[in-house]
């Protein structure tokens, strides 16, 4: 059976972190393990979830919530709440509902203080990992028999009926994931006709009928081009020289989200080496299966703009689409040609290779986010396959899998500092503390113990990396990027914590932690008032129209969000009235500055637009937050009125 381990590694030559492996996550598979009657639990919880998988996409993490509960021995003792048509409901019986569902959550914490959970559901994730270890000979190490079956597992329980994957499990059916979903399935041993459900030869079908593999969307075409599958003159250039270009000019990486520039930073890397991995006989299979015409008779030029209309959500503007012809025919012949090749293109490919091993070392390995990762990690093995630089990558993969019902996928990176913060927030709201007082006490420790204690390493600033000393992270503090909301809700749940005997809940967290926080919270607010979540926002919005994704927009610049924003409201607000003197003018203006971006940027209707979650309803339940914090109200705020009469 599978198992889910918590706060567990030992440091060597190629795994280390900072706290102890606090929040780490990973699982493991013992085939000793579990009662029969636990396995057939298990395959009940396999079957349901598949039986249902056209109606009810996400799982529901049965796998370690089973664990957890048999492992504490969970037994609700506190019986259930009946109420009748037409019966009142009391103050005692809502309690009673309240206490059993605090005592069942309270048994879901880990023993490190976090609440696990998963957190994906894109479906573009996990193939190329797999790719990546297929062409770097480390498939059947990383990915074991068990690993695989439940690889093939979630790529057939999240097959839509026609055949194809989506962007996630949501979505209608798309040429990249399908494609990707197909390549990953026969690179674990399906047959051209193989899968459940005929699962290849449905994806196939698909893939075909809507204009083979050419219609790839960039990022296909990219991974297909490392894979051997594609030529990388069928892709549009990715030169690395942007890195060499002075960080003042509007086009530097420097300028960009840092999830763009991240990807970016490996995939110019491996553009500018053309690299391509060993050409298999599968690999030769994959280009006679995939395509419409023979692969040798394909018109690679002519096909660098071509993209399935399922995956488009954001049209190249013309303008890009002539500066990517412009850098193919002009820029691309000269920079690799000698001497240009040797003079400029290999002192680019050095230069962004001293990014990604920055990059690298200050996120342990783990780097910002799962696609990055892949990538990153390719890179290492691309410029040595025997470094310790790729043999810390395989040593940070477990990080990101994860295993449920419905088989095993990969994460976008672990939510565990997130989730955490709003679970201390919501038990402290049910005015159960003396009932739960050892929970509150680890999920204090947790938030504690997963503070970012430092800037990234050396003159980060030269690295265009921004100040990370006290935020938090998303997940943990190996992970080291620092979130702005993440910073406020964990400070919120260090102020709340202070307020409680500290036999209880444990020692509060030091005032310089706590300053520390504050300072990267204001470091992050624009001139608008609004709060970027990773980096401060800035460059010109024109920079927009140079995204390259087909399927994403506003991903190429940093932007304000309201959730970020009532976030960092409400935990300075309450940071202000524990300490009042402490940079008094500067959180004043904040706040104020802050209310006035959310009331500016509130919707007609009397809604906010959400980044994260089911949007308007995120958008509005988070800027309601921040206005009522700032003490805003009915009376005295047209904001407020205006999402209550719409």
């Amino acid at each position: 059976m599978w198992k889910l381990k918590v706060a567990e590694g030992v440091d060597g030559p190629y795994l280390y972190s900072t706290n102890n492996y606090v929040g780490r996550q990973t699982w493991e598979f013992d085939p000793d393990s579990g009662t029969p009657e636990e396995r057939a639990q298990v395959e009940e919880a396999r079957k349901n979830f598949y039986k249902n998988r056209h109606h009810v996409k996400p799982s529901a993490d049965l796998l370690w919530r089973m664990q957890f509960l048999k492992e504490k021995n969970f037994k609700q003792s506190i019986p259930a709440v009946k109420i009748d048509d037409g019966e009142q409901i009391t103050y005692e019986k809502a309690t009673t509902t309240l206490r059993r569902a605090v005592h069942f959550f309270s048994a879901l914490q880990a023993s490190d203080g976090h609440w696990p959970a998963e957190n994906a559901g894109p479906l573009f994730f996990l193939p190329p990992l797999v790719f990546s270890m297929y062409i770097t000979g480390h498939l059947n190490t990383v990915f074991p028999e068990e690993h695989r079956r439940e690889i093939l597992r979630y790529i057939y329980y999240h097959q839509n009926e026609d055949g194809g994957w989506g962007l996630h499990i949501e979505g209608h059916s798309t040429m990249f994931c399908t494609a990707l979903s197909y390549i990953c399935m026969r690179i674990l041993g399906e047959g051209p006709d193989g899968g459940l459900d005929n699962a290849c030869a449905r994806a196939r079908k698909w893939i075909l009928d809507h204009g083979s593999v050419t219609h790839m969307p960039s990022w296909g075409k990219t991974w297909l081009s490392i894979l051997g599958v594609f030529d990388w003159s069928g892709c549009n250039p990715m030169p690395p020289e942007f890195w060499l270009l002075p960080s003042f000019l509007p086009m530097h990486p420097a300028k960009m989200w840092c999830y763009c520039r991240m990807v970016y930073m490996p995939m110019s890397y491996l553009y500018g080496k053309r690299f391509v991995g060993p050409i298999t006989p599968l690999i030769e299979q994959l280009r006679e299966e995939l395509y419409l015409q023979p692969y040798n008779e394909i018109n690679w030029k002519k096909i660098r703009h071509l993209c399935a209309p399922e995956d488009i959500y954001y049209p190249h503007p013309l303008i890009q689409d002539l500066m990517w012809d412009s850098l193919y025919i002009c820029t691309e012949p000269l920079l690799t040609r000698w001497p240009f090749n040797k003079l400029i293109r290999e002192r680019a490919l050095q230069v962004t290779m001293k990014h990604i091993h920055y990059e690298d070392e200050n996120s342990r390995y783990i780097t910002i986010g799962c696609v990055e990762k892949v990538l990153c990690m390719l890179a290492c093995w691309a410029e040595e396959p025997n470094s310790d630089y790729f043999k810390k990558h395989l040593a940070r993969i477990p990080d990101y899998l994860w295993v449920a019902e419905d088989g095993m996928k990969m994460q976008s990176f672990g939510s565990q500092q997130w989730d955490t913060g709003f679970a201390i927030q919501a038990l402290l709201a049910s005015n159960l503390t003396d009932e739960i007082g050892p929970v509150l006490k680890r999920g204090h420790d947790f938030i504690k113990k997963s503070q970012v204690k430092d800037n990234p390493s050396g003159d980060f600033k030269q690295m265009f990396r921004h100040i990370s000393k006290g935020s938090w992270t998303f997940s943990d503090q190996d992970h080291g990027w620092q979130v702005s909301d993440c910073t406020a809700e964990g400070l919120k749940c260090c102020l709340l914590m202070s307020m409680l005997p500290p036999e209880i809940v444990g020692e509060k967290m030091e005032p310089q932690q706590l300053y520390d926080a504050v300072n990267v919270i204001l470091s992050l607010q624009s001139q608008n008032g609004g709060l970027a979540a990773w980096e401060p926002a800035g460059a010109q919005e024109w920079l927009e129209m140079l995204n390259p994704t087909e399927f994403f927009a506003d991903i190429v610049i940093e932007h304000e969000y309201i959730e970020c924003t009532a976030s960092s409201i409400h935990a300075l607000v309450m940071f202000k009235k524990l300490y009042p003197g402490h940079r008094k003018k500067e959180i004043d203006n904040f706040i104020t500055n802050a209310v006035h971006y959310l009331e500016d940027i509130q919707m007609p209707d009397g809604s906010w637009y959400g980044n994260w979650g089911v949007c308007f309803t995120y958008g509005t339940w988070f800027a309601l937050g921040g206005l009522a914090a700032a003490g805003k109200t009915y009376t005295n705020c047209e904001a407020m009125r205006r999402v209550l009469i719409s």
